[in-house]
């Protein structure tokens, strides 16, 4: 692993510091050899070279803590921490350094505590932070690893105790560990620092300074200083944290000592009357889990002698709390209690090692290898005798078992059963430990025990702790091959252990538990004995790794499968198969199913296991998509036997389409399909009676009436892609088949389910050209006005399947009814076809389709002839007409924007229409007469020759490239780069020019032909694209869609785009084409064309008002003179799209806006100053607000408005009244501003007047006066 990990890390760049006591290794990249020598150098030298790359500033922070005498700042703290926390996963990348970091901290809080005492708070704020950087790396590390650097001399032992009882008095101020201020830590670190203390060699109570002076100590009594340290352990057991563990850990050391007999008595006793007296409350629930807890720890490390004699007490403690309610639901502490049953079973039983167990001729596997090739007839020969002898004589041994443990392997049994998995795993592993001590009898009982948990009664729970038993067993040669008869089956039934639970199946834990006993087999047992195992389980491994619905059972599988091929040497084509099912190549299921299983489906002897595994579990699985993927995985492996696939297996599938399972007749219909797909395809000679048993699916299905209830929908596409399979391989119908398939399509072209009509759409692509093109122009003209007809089908369904539909109708059918149909499919292409019931996926597949039909009329064609010229025609005039129209859809539904479906279909049809007219175009240059002697022809010749004899034209160039542009700075990001890689693609199509584009050099300059950008990102597309408006042609479109980003809601993306306007507007290396015309003018220019062009549409109007707000704010249009025509066109639009809106979002912007103009010394800032007044009096409070507000910062701007003798008294005004308050109020307010401005009074009149009628009229209609209010205050979030 060492020369692995160090070929793969990088080499520092300059030797970091080493910890104390070694040589320095030097930078590795400095010299050459270093690195050859990393294969022979040390695990510790080699870690330090390559890992903890942040050592120095690891080092620097802790000569700083030492430095300061223990004074660690919070930073320095968490950013240890955050380092440590990295190698979380190899923790022994940090154990040559922990001595460098353990040693001098641990000093710190020894000499501190010594110090300061622990009488004082000073203490514990100083050793906080130090203890929390000593726990990160125990929990980095783990706990032996760490107490082996702390201190330990023997006057340590009641300085330990002392600073535990501190620290036992402080609470944790917060759970979480990022916010953590040390005082659980604190109490971890000194509780391991006193587990190593409490190791002194010599009697406690000669260290306990309580007692030194005493004459004698009666040895009836426990050590004071034992008394403390018990006394504050029992407390931790019941915590929930780690001082828990850690606790009984300290205990276990401490009362297993020679000395602690009566501490150890004492413990007990309280311990048994704490089990006993056990409740449901939460504290007696952590405080059991404790005590088994260290009481698990001292059966562990104690003495059998000292411990026999507590057996049966703790025996009967363990057995009641089993059988109690906090047992029930708590896991843990049944694993806990599994734990101490198995290690009290290994005190009553005598320690030996057992004879009988088996064992292998060598665990090195170079020996196993080599003894393989060169005595494996000894090896066979004297394993099985060896093992055979060794049976023989335990035979005749005998065994007395005390009735205690039998009962503990009943436990044990039990626990196999669990419904938790940590449970089971214990139980597994107490199983092995305890039948190592039995003798051959009993170990064959116990057995035949596990091998019961695998009858057919039993749950899942029983199979999985079944299978860890046997492989514990295993794994400790204590399974003898002479169980592999009774035992292998039972795996092999496990390897395929899958049972259906409502919507899912449980199983995969099963499944992964048995790899494992094969893994284990594989390490335990030599080549002669495995020989004929292997033989049986290699298929089921094999077929378990590829085709697994799980990806952890696709790997132990594998794993097991390797470690057997690898211990048991030679095997056939084991390598081979072992490189091919490797670890990262089963991590994807559908590459398992299509390329794994058919590369190891080559060898015979596997090849009908797999193809029997999908022919009875795979394509009857519970999941839709996992039988989807069996049917295709089933169908690659018909190139291996087309005898078999051709014969047994359609000859199972075909009666399975029918079965009452919906499970099991998808699957079969699928695979049915895609089998003799494949035999058609590998060239195949179908039997009569196989083409009549085929092409009576379809029918017989529908007879039974199996599309209805629950899976009629995956019943239709199944028989979609069947009806599809079927019609490439060319099966034989009948006259009446075919007509009831056709009827079947059809019927799934009218379902609502995409997915359903995408499958019948498919299917009609082949069935028809298969089956009816020859039928004659009768059915073709019938077929293609029953599609026609259902375009205008009430049914928005049948409208989405029919255009579809007629996309994929073949040219002979076309060519009958090429104009109606694609006239039929214009009309269906825009929102105005059907404006009361608008659906966005039936323009979307008008689209789609629209383009199909234009592709297949067009591509028969001689290119060279003037055949079809009509159909071109019509492409130019109409059907690109068309789909700008498309282009243009923004339609809004509950869903969102939905027209962009539309636009980005209109964007590829564009594209494909676009080389259409092209290639035809460059044809009929190519076969001029003029042109005889050319062959290509250049970009000049193809731009400077005539459009108007052209397909091609300037005008749908221009057109093209600006609608696309506009789609490219519009506010969806997937819509953005699909519309500038169709305009890449456009620019640099490979095969030939794209002529007449104007301004191409600038268009390739800002969309260069790379894959590099990220057009998505608005920083990255924004910037670029904006320089295309210094093109008139394109600057109008452009800027249409511009504003959607600069005055839209998302604030990234405004932000982005408001910065590369701004940033375009002052870039002084852009140069326009208009001369002595600024970018300003040009933009003011555009910015109303936008206004005029798209009226009373606030899609437009409300976020090009913002984008004039916002270039107002940064100072655009107010620093030059000669802006009167953009004012004063400004002031008109604005007025008219103001008048009579509701929307609270627009009427601020256009505010705004008149406020701007107002405050500039300009002719038409008095006429935006009287329609910003008339706002004073508007019916709702907020615009009256918003109003007066931009008329006070008007006057403090410019004060040609209102004489000067009236200024303050206007400004007094303005800030004094509430415009929020009564209507009549803020009118007669607004019509003494009037007055001071000397404006007519007659027009304010007349406007109120206009509008309180409107507004008598509505109360008419309405009794509620505030409904238009509250629809404001709810559009507007307040």
């Amino acid at each position: 692993m060492e020369e692995t990990a160090a070929a793969a890390a990088p080499v520092p760049n300059a030797a970091t510091p080493e910890p104390a006591g070694d040589a320095p290794s030097g930078d590795a990249s400095a010299d050459p050899a270093a690195v050859g020598d990393d294969e022979h150098d040390s695990k510790e030298v080699v870690l330090r070279r390559y890992f903890l790359q942040e050592w120095e500033l690891v080092s620097a922070i802790l000569r700083r803590i030492v430095a300061a005498g223990g004074d660690a700042e919070p930073a320095d703290v968490h950013k240890i921490r955050s380092i440590m926390d990295k190698y979380q996963e190899e923790g022994q990348l940090l154990e040559p350094y922990l001595e460098n970091i353990v040693l001098p901290l641990m000093s710190l809080v020894r000499s501190k505590t010594m110090e300061l005492g622990t009488g004082t708070d000073e203490l514990l704020d100083i050793i906080k932070p130090l203890c929390i950087i000593i726990y990160t790396l125990v929990t980095v590390c783990g706990y032996k690893s760490v107490i082996k650097f702390f201190p330990h001399q023997v006057s340590d032992l009641e300085l330990g105790v002392a600073l535990l009882e501190k620290c036992h008095t402080i609470s944790s101020v917060t759970a979480l560990r990022q916010e953590s201020t040390g005082e659980m830590e604190t109490k971890c670190v000194v509780l391991l620092w006193l587990y190593i203390l409490v190791l002194i060699p010599f009697d406690i109570s000669t260290v306990d300074t309580s007692i030194a002076t005493a004459d004698s100590v009666d040895g009836a009594e426990v050590v004071p200083l034992v008394t403390r340290i018990l006394n504050i352990c029992k407390d931790y057991l019941s915590s929930s944290g780690p001082m828990r563990r850690i606790s009984g850990l300290l205990l276990a050391r401490l009362l297993t000592r020679p000395d602690m007999a009566k501490a150890f008595s004492s413990f007990m006793e309280w311990a048994n009357e704490m089990l006993l007296s056990v409740t449901d409350d939460f504290v007696d629930q952590f405080r059991s889990i404790g005590i088994v807890e260290a009481l698990v720890s001292i059966f562990k490390i104690g003495n059998r002698r000292a411990l026999y004699d507590t057996v049966s007490g703790a025996w009967n403690d363990c057995s009641v709390v089993m059988k109690t309610n906090v047992s029930a639901r708590s896991p843990l502490l049944r694993k806990f209690l599994v734990k101490l049953a198995q290690r009290i079973a290994l005190i009553s039983l005598p320690p030996r090692s057992p004879s009988w167990r088996y064992k292998s001729i060598s665990n090195s596997l170079g020996a196993n290898l080599s003894s393989s090739t060169t005595g494996e007839a000894y090896s066979s020969e004297s394993s099985e005798q060896v093992n055979i002898d060794q049976t023989d004589v335990c035979l005749l041994e005998d065994m007395d078992v005390p009735e205690i443990v039998e009962e503990i392997i009943d436990l044990l049994l039990t626990g196999l059963r669990d419904s938790d998995t940590i449970v089971r795993w214990s139980s597994a592993k107490g199983i092995g430990r305890i039948t190592a001590r039995l003798t051959p009898a009993l170990s064959e009982e116990v057995i035949s025990s596990i091998l019961q948990l695998f009858s057919p009664g039993e749950g899942d729970g029983s199979w999985h702790g079944g299978c860890l038993a046997l492989a514990e067993l295993a794994r400790r040669g204590l399974l003898l091959p002479s169980s592999f008869p009774d035992v292998i089956p039972v795996i092999i039934k496990a390897l395929h252990y899958d049972v259906r639970r409502g919507p899912h199946s449980i199983g995969s834990h099963v499944r992964d538990a048995a790899a494992y006993v094969c893994w284990a087999f594989g390490r335990a047992y030599t080549n002669c004995d495995m020989k004929a195992v292997l033989e049986q389980l290699a298929p089921h491994l094999l077929t378990v790794a590829c085709y697994d619905r799980e990806v952890n059972c696709r790997r132990a599988a594998s794993a097991a499968f390797q470690e057997n091929v690898g211990r048991q040497g030679t095997f056939p084509h084991g390598i081979d198969i072992v490189n091919t099912t490797d670890y990262f190549a089963l991590a994807s299921r559908s590459n398992s199913y299509l390329n794994v299983a058919v590369s190891v489906a080559q060898y015979k002897k596997y090849l009908y296991p797999f193809a029997d595994e999908l022919l009875c579990n795979k394509i009857t699985h519970w999941e839709k998509s996992l039988r989807e993927l069996a049917a295709q995985a089933l169908s690659l492996l018909v190139q291996y036997d087309m005898d078999y696939f051709g014969g047994h297996a359609l000859e199972k599938l075909v009666p399975c389409t029918l079965s009452s399972d919906l499970c099991t007749r998808h699957g079969a219909t699928l695979a049915a399909g895609e089998v003799a797909l494949r035999l058609y395809q590998l060239g195949f000679t179908f039997s009569t009676d196989m083409q009549k048993a085929l092409s009576g699916i379809v029918p017989a299905i529908e007879k039974a009436r199996l599309y209805r209830g629950k899976g009629g929908e995956i019943m239709r596409s199944a028989v979609s892609r069947f009806i599809s399979c079927i019609s490439i391989a060319g099966i034989s119908l009948n006259e009446k088949i075919k007509k009831s398939l056709l009827e079947t399509l059809n019927d799934n072209l009218r379902h609502p389910n995409a997915q359903i009509q995408c499958a019948a759409v498919d299917a009609l692509k082949h069935f028809i050209p298969t089956y009816l093109v020859s039928s004659g122009e009768k059915i073709a003209n019938d077929i293609i006005s029953k599609y026609l007809a259902l375009l205008d089908d009430p049914n928005v369904a049948a409208r989405r399947g029919a255009a579809l539909a007629l996309g994929i109708l073949p040219y002979k059918f076309l060519i009958l009814k090429w104009m109606p149909v694609m006239n039929k499919l214009c009309s269906s292409c825009t929102l105005e076809d059907k404006p009361d019931d608008p659906d966005a996926e039936a323009r979307v597949n008008s689209v789609r389709g629209l383009i199909s039909v234009c592709e297949t009329l067009t591509a028969p064609f001689d290119q060279s002839s003037n055949s079809g010229d009509s159909v071109y025609a019509y492409i130019k005039d109409y059907v690109m007409r068309a789909l700008f129209t498309a282009l243009d859809d923004y339609a809004v539904d509950n869903r969102g924007d939905v027209g962009s479906w539309v636009r980005e279909a209109a964007m590829d049809a564009l594209e494909r229409c676009t080389f259409i007219l092209c290639r035809r175009d460059i044809a009929a240059l190519r076969t001029a007469p003029a042109s005889g002697h050319e062959s290509e022809l250049s970009v000049m010749e193809v731009n400077s020759s005539s459009s108007a004899h052209q397909l091609f034209d300037s005008g749908i160039a221009q057109d093209l490239v600006a609608g696309i542009a506009k789609q490219a700075v519009e506010k969806i990001d997937k819509i953005r780069e699909i519309a500038i890689k169709t305009l890449q693609r456009i620019l640099y199509h490979e095969e030939h020019l794209i002529p007449f584009i104007p301004h191409r050099e600038l268009l390739e300059e800002i969309i260069p032909n790379s894959t590099d950008l990220e057009w998505a990102v608005p920083t990255v597309s924004y910037p670029r694209l904006v320089k295309l408006l210094q093109v008139s042609c394109y600057s109008k479109s452009v800027l249409s869609g511009l504003v959607i980003s600069t005055g839209g809601l998302q604030e990234s993306l405004k932000k982005a785009s408001t910065s590369a306007l701004v940033g375009y507007l002052e870039d002084s290396d852009i140069n326009t084409n208009c001369e002595g015309k600024s970018r300003e003018h040009l933009l003011s220019c555009d910015l109303l064309w936008v206004l005029q062009c798209y009226q009373k549409c606030d899609r437009v109007i409300t976020p090009t008002l913002k984008t004039i707000e916002a270039l107002f704010s940064k100072k655009v249009f107010l620093t030059r003179e000669g802006y009167s025509e953009f004012y004063s066109g400004l002031v008109d639009s604005v007025g008219s799209e103001l008048k009579g809106s509701k929307d609270f979002t627009k009427l601020c912007a256009g505010l705004s806006i008149l406020g701007y103009i107002s405050s500039q010394l300009d002719g038409t800032c008095t006429k935006a100053f009287t329609q910003l007044l008339t706002f004073l009096g508007h019916r709702y409070p907020k615009i009256r607000k918003a109003a007066a507000d931009q008329v006070y910062l008007v006057l403090l701007q410019n004060d040609d408005l209102i004489p000067s003798e009236n200024m303050d008294k206007a400004q007094e005004l303005l800030a004094e009244t509430c415009w929020e308050g009564d209507l009549e109020e803020a009118r007669r307010k607004r019509s003494q501003i009037n007055k001071m401005a000397g404006f007519s009074v007659a027009t304010s009149l007349k406007s109120e007047n206009q509008e309180t009628r409107i507004t008598d009229a509505r109360n008419i209609v309405t009794t509620d006066e505030n409904k238009s209010y509250s629809s404001l205050v709810d559009f507007s979030g307040y």
